[in-house]
């Protein structure tokens, strides 16, 4: 019943935002020149309740055109492989005649679409040809598309590089670190003529036995049977992917939220005050970062719940017990691949050492194929978005990318 509990919450309230809509916001861009104080106030609350929702849809990118060299480019996107659960997504820059190095940026299934790494996206085309990882929303996969779990997620990262063709470089955010690093593995294994070049991996949980942070916790405290009997249901019937079961979206934003509550409360009300003052060009920041945010989708039952036991709980790509199609993963295979890992320091949800702890694992690379960044001052979005990604981050993985060309 939680996910009817939740469609019927969502159906309430959907007469008040549209109301709400219709009542405050068509006149607000008057409301913030020439209104009283008190219009502008109550246009800005009706504002705040018509944004009271979740959406189920991938945001639009929106990288229409880049910096590139000393030439502003067009972007163009083109989706190079569809598969049931997620696409090839590649921003194709057709008036830069000279190959840049292929990227596939690996994007987590947590909860959010691929766009939470927009700016992971746009900073790297500047002197990348970029690739992503389109995950699906579950609840939109019919369930005649079968399954889809963590070796599904290997089989989708080392297909999606065959796609792309030799040569090409990966960097993986946040949980895709471990199926990226279990990936390029079982490909370097093999001498897949697809191996990456180089291998970047951005506060993933490579090994959440180093300072365990409260998301660690939580997925400790817990049974593997309590998760499946408390956070897991059925798609509705109204949905493509009816019946299948999974771990919704919407699930996984309350508990980030709760996290750091005051800090989205704080937010809210430096929103209302920027509406109520008119100072649109302030809110727009707000308004942008929730509308991504607020943008969820759903995991499968067995991609959820495999990542709660063998990287959470189990730890098994650390501990040497990793398995894929039924063989254990080697990492030591990994011979000609770059490693870069960067973490932040005040990252709460992949605490110091966890990514670091890829270097332990691959013990066949030789020191110069070996680069661990530290970005002190950021958190956990801080590492791939923002400015000190821009400015201080993104040089150290460009500089890896080229030492690898």
């Amino acid at each position: 019943m939680l996910y009817e509990t939740y469609q019927l919450h969502d159906d309430i309230l959907t007469p008040w935002r549209r109301f709400a809509r219709a009542v405050g916001i068509p006149r607000m861009p008057t409301l913030t020149r020439v209104g009283s104080r008190a219009a502008r106030e109550a246009s800005a609350f009706w504002e705040l309740v018509s944004r009271v929702q979740l959406t189920h849809v991938r945001p639009d990118f929106g990288i229409r055109k880049v910096l590139s060299g000393n030439a502003e480019v067009d972007v163009v996107e083109e989706v190079d492989l569809a598969l049931p659960f997620g696409g090839l997504l590649h921003f194709r820059k057709p008036d830069v005649e000279t190959a840049q190095p292929k990227v596939l940026v690996i994007a987590p299934l947590s909860g959010h679409f691929a766009t939470l790494l927009r700016n992971t996206v746009a900073t790297l085309l500047r002197d990348h040809d970029v690739y992503i990882t389109d995950w699906a929303n579950a609840r939109d996969v019919p369930a005649s598309a079968g399954s889809f779990g963590v070796d599904d997620y290997i089989d989708y990262v080392i297909r999606f590089l065959e796609v792309m063709g030799e040569g090409a470089h990966v960097l993986a955010v946040c949980q895709p670190c471990v199926q990226t690093l279990a990936a390029v593995a079982v490909m370097s294994a093999e001498n897949h003529p697809a191996t990456p070049r180089s291998m970047t991996l951005m506060a993933g949980p490579i090994d959440t036995r180093e300072s365990p942070t409260s998301v660690n916790d939580l997925a400790n405290e817990k049974t593997l049977d309590w998760f499946r009997s408390n956070v897991i249901a059925r798609v509705p019937f109204r949905y493509k992917g009816r019946g299948r079961r999974v771990y919704p979206g919407f699930v996984q934003l309350a508990a980030f939220m709760s996290m750091n509550m005051e800090r989205h409360r704080s937010a809210h009300q430096k929103l209302y005050r920027h509406l109520a003052n008119g100072e649109e060009d302030k809110a727009a920041g707000i308004k942008d970062f929730y509308d991504e945010y607020f943008a969820v989708l759903d995991l499968t039952e067995e991609f959820y719940l495999e990542t709660i036991d063998r990287v959470f709980q189990r730890a098994d790509l650390a501990s040497g017990a990793f398995m894929y199609r039924g063989r254990k993963v080697d990492t030591a295979a990994i011979r000609k691949t770059a490693l870069l890992t960067v973490e932040g320091g005040r990252d709460d949800i992949c605490a110091l050492g966890q990514t670091a702890a890829a270097h332990e694992l691959c013990a066949s690379l030789r020191p110069h194929l070996r680069r661990h960044h530290l970005q002190a001052n950021v958190g956990h979005y801080g590492v791939f978005s923002g400015r000190r990604w821009e400015q201080e981050i993104y040089p150290v993985v460009r500089n890896v990318i080229l030492s690898m060309e």
